[in-house]
C-alpha cells in the first residue's frame, strides 16, 4: 500500500472542520482590515530564499527542499511566505502606485525537518505583509491583528514578547559588542553556534541548545546599543500597544530566525498547554532593507506569519468543532420521489439552504438514521401520492411536528422557518 511520506499529513474529519473553521476567521478578518489576498508559486528560483532568508540560516542549510527541474535550473519549494510575496511586489511592480499595499497569503510551505508536536514537513502557513509604510502605526497593526485573531478564535492568556532590532548601524554596533563577549566562551557553545558567531552572531541569541546557558544568559543588552532615534521608535510602538491593551513583554534577546528582519521583532505567545509551556503561535517583523535587496527600490515593510497546524492543535482544548448541522434532509422511497429529491435539492441550495440526500439506495428507516448523523433541521418526506397533487410534508426534526406545504411555497416555508 501506498502512504502519504513522512511529515505529512491528511486533512479529513474534524481536522478539516477546524481548518475551515480557522480560514473563515482568516478571511473575515482580511477583509474587515482591509488586506488583499495574493497567492505566489509553491516553488521558486532557490536563489530568493538564499538572498532573503538567509545563507546561513537553519532553514537554508538544512531544511529547504532543493532540486532541478529538466532543463536544470535550480528550484525550492517555498518554505515561507514572505520572499514569495516581496518578489511578486517587485514582479510586478506594485510600488508604482497605492502604497502602502496590504497582502496577505494562505498556503502550503515545505521544509525538511524533524516532525512533532504542531509541526510538519509539509504545512499551511497563513501570513500578512504590508509593504510601503514605515509608521509605526503599520507595525502596531500587524501585532494587534494577530493578536485579535487569535483572540476571536477562543486562544485565552496571550502574551506578546516583543524587541527591537534597531536599524542597520545599531545591529553592527551591537553584533561587534556581542562577538567581543562571545569570543572567550565559544568552546562552551554549539558546533552551529560556532558558525554562527562567524557568519551571524545574532543568530545566536536564538539557539534552542545553549538558550538555557549562563553564557547566552549574560549577554550586552541589545537595546543598550541603539541609536537614540530607534529608542525612540520602540518606545512609541510600545505605547500604542498598551493603548490598545495588547499584553506584551519586552525580550531583549528575541531576533528570530531569519536574517531579513530589523527594528520591530514579535512573537505571539499561548499558555496552551497541548502546545508546550509559553509556545509560539505567531511571529513577525519589519524587514525595511528586502525589497531593495531584491532589486527593487527602497521600501519599508512589516509582516507577521503563523502555521496553521499549531492552531489546530490547539483547537481541541478551546472549543469543541462540530460540523454545521444540515438545514434539511429529504428522503424518499421510489424513483419518481427520487427525481423529485434532485431537483428539489437543487433549488434549495441554488437559494441558500443546504440539503442532502440518499444516493445508495438505503431504505427509509437507514435515511432517517442518516438524516440524525447530519443534524439535519428539517425533514423532507416525498410520497407519489402527495406529489401527483403539489403537496409536500416538511418535519421539524426537534419537535417531530409535520405540516403539507404547497410546492412552490416549499423554500419560502423553509427560509422563513431556518
Amino acid at each position: 500500500m501506498i502512504t502519504k511520506p513522512k511529515g505529512c499529513y491528511d486533512v479529513i474529519d474534524k481536522e478539516a472542520l477546524k481548518l475551515n473553521k480557522i480560514n473563515r476567521y482568516i478571511n473575515y478578518y482580511c477583509d474587515f482590515y482591509n488586506y488583499d489576498f495574493i497567492r505566489t508559486p509553491l516553488f521558486e528560483s532557490r536563489e530568493l530564499f538564499h538572498r532573503t532568508v538567509g545563507e546561513s540560516t537553519d532553514i537554508v542549510t538544512k531544511e529547504t527542499y532543493d532540486f532541478k527541474d529538466r532543463n536544470d535550473r535550480e528550484l525550492t519549494l517555498r518554505p515561507e511566505g514572505t520572499a514569495g510575496v516581496v518578489r511578486s511586489f517587485i514582479e510586478n511592480k506594485m510600488y508604482g502606485s497605492n502604497l502602502p499595499r496590504k497582502l496577505y497569503y494562505n498556503g502550503t510551505m515545505y521544509r525538511y525537518e524533524r516532525p512533532g508536536n504542531g509541526r510538519n514537513r509539509e504545512f499551511t502557513q497563513f501570513g500578512v505583509e504590508i509593504l510601503g509604510s514605515n509608521d509605526v502605526a503599520v507595525d502596531v497593526e500587524v501585532i494587534s491583528f494577530a493578536y485579535r485573531l487569535f483572540e476571536e478564535l477562543g486562544f485565552q492568556d496571550l502574551n506578546v514578547k516583543i524587541n527591537n532590532l534597531g536599524s542597520k548601524e545599531d545591529r553592527e554596533h551591537y553584533k561587534k559588542a556581542l562577538k567581543e563577549y562571545l569570543q572567550p566562551h565559544l568552546n562552551n557553545l554549539c558546533d552551529d553556534c560556532k558558525v554562527r558567531f562567524e557568519t551571524n552572531p545574532l543568530r545566536i541569541l536564538d539557539c534552542k541548545v545553549d538558550q538555557d546557558s549562563s553564557v547566552l544568559k549574560n549577554v550586552p543588552n541589545i537595546l543598550e546599543y541603539q541609536s537614540e532615534e530607534s529608542k525612540e521608535r520602540f518606545k512609541k510602538v510600545l505605547e500604542y500597544l498598551r493603548f490598545l491593551d495588547v499584553d506584551y513583554e519586552v525580550d531583549a534577546k528575541l531576533v528570530r530566525g531569519l536574517d531579513y528582519y530589523d527594528y520591530t521583532v514579535f512573537e505571539i505567545i499561548s499558555s496552551e498547554e497541548v502546545l508546550g509551556n509559553a509556545s509560539t503561535i505567531a511571529a513577525g517583523g519589519r524587514y525595511n532593507d528586502l525589497v531593495e535587496k531584491l532589486g527593487g527600490p527602497s521600501i519599508p515593510c512589516m509582516g507577521f506569519a503563523c502555521g496553521l497546524e499549531r492552531i489546530m492543535l490547539a483547537m481541541d482544548k478551546i472549543e469543541n468543532i462540530e460540523k454545521r448541522p444540515l438545514d434539511c434532509y429529504i428522503l424518499y422511497v421510489n424513483e419518481e420521489e427520487k427525481m423529485k429529491a434532485i431537483t428539489l435539492a437543487q433549488d434549495l441550495r441554488c437559494s441558500g439552504i443546504s440539503v442532502d440526500y440518499d444516493v445508495t439506495g438505503r431504505s427509509l428507516k437507514s435515511q432517517f438514521k442518516e438524516a440524525d448523523r447530519n443534524h439535519a433541521q428539517l425533514l423532507i418526506l416525498l410520497n407519489s401520492e402527495d406529489l401527483q397533487h403539489g403537496w409536500i410534508t416538511v418535519k421539524d426534526n426537534l419537535t417531530k411536528e409535520e405540516i403539507k406545504i404547497e410546492e412552490n411555497e416549499i423554500i419560502d416555508y423553509i427560509v422563513s422557518n431556518g
